[in-house]
């Protein structure tokens, strides 16, 4: 049993959340969804809080009501990509109606933050070769969306 949970709070979005994220991680299982009774602090029958699993992580979004205010880059989900594939098919689906930002960081359309990062970059950024992996950390620097080519041409050229 996992014993922490991310917990996202929104206002009255959260069953547009999940779907928005089904669309786009294939992986996604709604686990659980909890309505709101005839005493609950929404509609009746409205949703309170939705539960699901991505791969193999427990989250749970709850329509709060405007109590808080949107999410900060503080807190951020990183996601590992194997390919440029990958990198670019969660970032080009995260980004819809979303802000990129510098280094494989994007807020979606509901105020979360992620990272879409390609493990190569740890990778080489992790290198013994400190030279190579400053080049790998300035070219990153410069990128929006992080592209794979480019990491691997910095790192081996230095």
């Amino acid at each position: 049993m996992q014993k922490i949970t991310p917990f996202l709070w929104f206002n009255d979005r959260a069953q547009e959340a999940v779907d928005f994220y089904t669309s786009i991680f294939k992986d996604l299982k709604i686990t659980n969804t909890l309505r709101n009774g005839h005493n609950g602090p929404g509609e009746q029958g409205s949703i309170l809080t939705v539960s699901f699993e991505l791969f193999g992580q427990e989250f749970t979004i709850l329509n709060g009501g405007p109590g808080f205010v949107t999410p900060t880059m503080a807190v951020s989900f990183f996601v590992k990509c194997e390919s440029q594939e990958e990198v670019d098919q969660y970032w080009d689906n995260l980004l819809e109606g979303g802000q990129a930002m510098q280094c494989g960081w994007l807020t979606d359309k509901f105020g979360v933050t992620w990272q879409i990062v390609p493990t190569l970059l740890m990778k080489l950024m992790g290198d013994k070769d400190a030279n190579k992996a400053q080049k790998v950390m300035q070219a990153m620097m410069k990128m929006v969306k992080l592209d794979i080519p480019t990491l691997q041409k910095a790192y081996d050229e230095a």
